[in-house]
C-alpha cells in the first residue's frame, strides 16, 4: 500500500496531525487542528456551531429513530452529523461542542445490534429500503473520523462492525432493486464508497478496499454526464459529486491517472459546458442541466458541498490555482447563501431568481451536509508543497507548520478579504528558513501587487497563478498583496444571454426588491429586465446586516422600454448574493460591450 506520510501525536485526547504531502499531489491541505479563521468564513463556523450545532435537539431529532428502529423508510443524517460534530469538537476544542459530539458517538454505538447494524429500519426493511444503506454509510463515516480525530478505538470498532454488516449482505441486493427504489445504485447507497475508503485508510484491511473495487466499481466507474432528470435518476448531481470524491481520495493513497479522470471530466462540464452558474451552483432540481435557468430549484446544498470537496482534492491533486477560485466563488456565493446570517435557518436550494426558502428541518441530507461543509472549510486556507507553503483563501488567521529540518513557522493572515483586495501576511519561523511561499492570484484580479518588508517583489504576477516568493524567511517578515477589487459586468450565457451580473472580487451582487415599492411585487424575469447605467457602478458601505463591513453597489436604473431616458427614475442598491432576499442576478445594459465573459467559466477550467 502507498503511504501518505500522515503521522500525529496526541495531546489532551486529540490527535493533532501534522501536515502531509500526498505522493499523488502538489498540495496538501494543513490539518483543521493547526488553523485558527476569522473574517467571514470564521464567522460562519462559529454561527454554524453556536446557533445551529448546538442547538439542535439531537435526542429527539438525531437519536430516537435510531433507538426505536420502527421505519420502513426515510433518512435522518446522524452520521453526517456526527461528522460534523467530531470536526467542530477538533477545530475549536469547545468542551460543548466536544460533550455533543461525544454524546452523539456514545448514543449511537449503543444502538448497534450484534450482527453489526445501526440504522432506523424495521428488520424487515433492512438493507434494501431507501434510505438506510446511505444511512448507514455516512454513520461509518461519521465514526471512522471519530476515531481519526481523537482516536476512538470503541468507534473505530463499531464502523468495521458495521461495515462487515453490509459487505457480508451486498450479495442480497435483489436484481430489480434500481427500478423498485426508482433510483441508480449509485444514488441509492451515496456516501459508501467515501466511508469504505475512509476505513481502509485508517485500518489497511483490505476487504473494504476490495468492496470498493470489485462491488463499486470505484477503479472503472465511467459515466458520461447525464443531463435533466431521467429514469433511476443517473443525472443526480450530489452521487456524481460523492463517487468523484471517492475516486479522488482512493488517488491520494493509491494513484492511478483513471481514478481522476470522471473529476477532470466533471470540471470541464462545470467551467466549460455552461453546467456551473456564476455563484457555483449547479443543477436544476438535484440533476445536471446546462441551460442557464437560474430559477427554482438551483443549487442543491448536497451538490455545493461535494462540489467543494472535488474542488479541494483536485487542487491538491494537479495543483491549479483555478481550484481555488472555483472554491472561493462557491463558498462566498452558493455556500454561503444557503444559511441565513444568523446560522440558524439553511436552505435546500439556492436559487439565483425568485423566492428562496429555508428549508423547515433540522435532519435530512441538506442541512446536515452543510454543517459538514462549513466544518471542513479551516482546512482549504493553507497547504503544504513538498519544500514551501502555500495560501489559497484569503481570510483573517494564523496556523502552524512544520516545514524541511523540523523548522516550525507560524503564519498569520490580516485582511478583511472579501471586503477588500489587500492581505498582510506574516511570517514567523523559529529560525531562518528558505522556502517559496505561493499567494494565490485570482484570475479576476488583473493588477494585483505585492512586497515583502515593504520592497516589490520582482516576480512576475500573473492573474490566475500562484505568485511564487521564494526566499529565506525571518522572524517578522510581512508581506502584503493587494488585489484591486473593481465592479465587474459579466456576461450571462444562455438562457441568460443579453444580461450581465455585478461582481466585485469573487462575490456576486444581487438585488433585493424590497428597497423600491414599485418592485416589491415583481416577479424574478421582470426584475431582470431592469437596465442598468454601466457608468454609475459605485462603492458603498453595506453594513453589519449579512456580514461585518459588507458592501453594497450602488447604481442608476431605468425599468427598460424604449427612448434615451430608458436607463434612469431607479436608485438601487445591489447587495451581496447572501442577502436572503435577494430576487435577480442579471440585468440588461444598454451597451453590452462593457461586460466581460465570466473568467471562470468560459473553458478556462479545462
Amino acid at each position: 500500500m502507498t503511504k501518505t506520510g500522515i503521522t500525529g501525536i496526541i495531546i489532551g485526547g486529540l490527535v493533532i496531525l501534522s501536515a502531509w504531502v500526498s505522493p499523488a499531489g502538489v498540495l496538501a491541505p494543513l490539518d483543521l487542528q493547526q488553523v485558527k479563521v476569522g473574517g467571514e468564513i470564521g464567522r460562519r463556523i462559529d454561527v454554524t456551531v453556536n446557533n445551529n450545532l448546538l442547538v439542535l435537539d439531537v435526542d429527539k431529532d438525531f437519536l430516537l429513530p435510531f433507538q426505536k428502529k420502527n421505519n420502513h423508510s426515510g433518512y435522518v443524517g446522524l452520521g453526517k452529523t456526527i461528522e460534523a460534530a467530531v470536526r467542530f469538537a477538533a477545530y475549536t476544542k469547545n468542551d460543548k461542542v466536544f460533550a455533543l459530539k461525544k454524546h452523539l458517538v456514545e448514543e449511537t454505538i449503543k444502538t448497534q445490534e450484534s450482527d453489526g447494524y445501526i440504522g432506523i429500519m424495521a428488520k424487515d426493511a433492512r438493507m434494501w429500503r431507501m434510505w438506510d444503506i446511505h444511512e448507514m454509510g455516512y454513520i461509518l463515516l461519521g465514526l471512522t473520523s471519530d476515531y481519526r480525530y481523537f482516536r476512538e478505538k470503541r468507534s473505530l470498532d463499531a464502523a468495521c462492525k458495521l461495515a462487515d454488516y453490509i459487505i457480508q449482505r451486498w450479495s442480497t441486493m435483489p436484481s430489480d432493486w434500481s427500478r423498485q427504489t426508482h433510483y441508480c445504485t449509485d444514488s441509492a447507497v451515496m456516501g459508501l464508497d467515501r466511508a469504505m475508503v475512509a476505513l481502509y485508510r485508517e485500518t489497511g484491511e483490505q476487504r473494504f478496499l476490495t468492496f470498493c473495487v470489485k462491488e463499486r466499481s470505484l477503479l472503472t466507474w465511467n459515466l458520461g454526464i447525464v443531463i435533466g432528470r431521467r429514469e433511476l435518476m443517473e443525472g443526480d448531481a450530489s452521487a456524481y459529486f460523492s463517487k468523484c470524491v471517492s475516486q479522488l481520495e482512493l488517488n491520494h493513497l493509491q494513484p492511478q491517472s483513471k481514478l481522476l479522470l470522471q473529476s477532470q471530466r466533471l470540471v470541464r462540464f462545470m467551467t466549460a459546458a455552461d453546467g456551473m452558474c456564476i455563484t457555483g451552483a449547479i443543477g436544476q432540481w438535484e440533476v445536471f442541466t446546462d441551460d442557464q435557468d437560474v430559477r427554482g430549484g438551483l443549487g442543491e446544498t448536497c451538490a455545493t458541498v461535494y462540489q467543494l470537496r472535488v474542488f479541494d482534492n483536485m487542487l491538491q491533486i494537479e495543483g491549479k490555482p483555478v481550484y481555488g477560485d472555483l472554491l472561493e466563488r462557491t463558498i462566498y456565493n452558493t455556500l454561503f447563501a444557503a444559511q441565513s446570517s444568523d446560522g440558524r435557518k439553511l436552505r435546500y436550494y439556492t436559487p439565483l431568481e425568485g423566492n428562496r426558502e429555508y428549508f423547515q428541518n433540522d435532519t435530512y441530507c441538506c442541512p446536515c451536509n452543510y454543517r459538514r461543509a462549513i466544518s471542513e472549510l479551516p482546512a482549504m486556507i493553507y497547504y503544504q508543497s513538498r519544500n514551501g507553503l502555500a495560501v489559497n483563501l484569503y481570510t483573517p488567521s494564523e496556523a502552524s507548520i512544520e516545514l524541511g529540518g523540523n523548522v516550525s513557522v507560524k503564519i498569520r493572515q490580516e485582511t478583511d478579504y472579501p471586503t477588500s483586495g489587500r492581505v498582510t501576511v506574516r511570517l514567523d519561523p523559529a529560525k531562518p528558513v528558505k522556502f517559496p511561499l505561493q499567494l494565490r492570484i485570482p484570475k479576476w484580479c488583473d493588477k494585483a501587487a505585492a512586497t515583502v518588508n515593504g520592497q516589490p517583489v520582482r516576480e512576475q504576477i500573473i492573474p490566475g497563478t500562484f505568485l511564487s516568493i521564494k526566499r529565506e524567511w525571518k522572524a517578522g517578515d510581512q508581506v502584503i498583496l493587494d488585489m484591486p477589487m473593481t465592479w465587474r459586468l459579466v456576461l450571462g450565457r444562455k438562457r441568460q444571454s443579453g444580461r450581465a451580473a455585478v461582481m466585485r472580487g469573487p462575490v456576486v451582487f444581487c438585488l433585493n426588491p424590497a428597497q423600491d415599492e414599485s418592485l416589491r411585487n415583481r416577479d424574478g424575469a421582470d426584475l431582470g429586465c431592469i437596465v442598468l447605467d454601466s457608468t454609475s457602478l459605485t462603492d458603498s458601505p453595506g453594513g453589519d446586516a449579512f456580514r461585518p463591513r459588507s458592501m453594497v453597489c450602488q447604481v442608476k436604473a431605468g425599468r427598460g422600454g424604449t427612448g434615451v431616458a430608458f436607463c434612469s427614475g431607479l436608485s438601487l442598491r445591489l447587495t451581496e448574493f447572501v442577502d436572503p432576499d435577494g430576487k435577480c442576478v442579471y440585468f440588461r445594459l444598454p451597451d453590452l460591450s462593457v461586460a466581460v465573459p465570466d473568467e471562470l467559466l468560459t473553458g478556462n477550467g479545462k
